[in-house]
């Protein structure tokens, strides 16, 4: 049986697509989105559907999240928050894989940072 290797893209809307797309080169460090493809470090993925009622992506209509692999989460919050963008943590978001952090692009799209912990299995290696 055929199988998938991996996520191929996602894609969504966006008011201002450039703008957005530099503001997540800017601040994330994902490299020349606007052309539309990113090369990104191999590592853990997780797919996961929540729950239609689920308060965990914030405001009701939101009907996804993204999740970025991070290598230094508190490295990353402190240059987020010195470039004035609002992080969240919460003790119960840190579990046995990982701590995770929530921001928001200026679209109000919500963004989950994840930095796995270094215990986690990793199929790559």
């Amino acid at each position: 049986m055929a199988k998938v290797t991996g996520i191929g893209g996602l894609f969504f809307r966006a008011r201002d697509p450039k703008a957005l797309a530099a503001w997540y080169e800017t601040h994330l460090g994902i490299d020349d989105i606007a052309r539309s493809v990113w090369s990104q470090t191999a590592g853990p993925t997780v797919f996961s559907p929540f729950a239609e009622d689920t308060a965990y992506f914030g405001r009701a209509a939101q009907q996804w999240m993204v999740n970025f692999r991070v290598d230094d989460l508190d490295r990353m919050m402190a240059d987020l928050k010195a470039a004035g963008i609002a992080t969240e943590t919460r003790a119960e978001w840190d579990s046995e894989v990982g701590r995770f952090c929530r921001i928001h692009d200026p679209e109000g799209n919500p963004i989950e940072l994840w930095q796995p912990a270094a215990s986690m299995p990793d199929p790559a290696r």
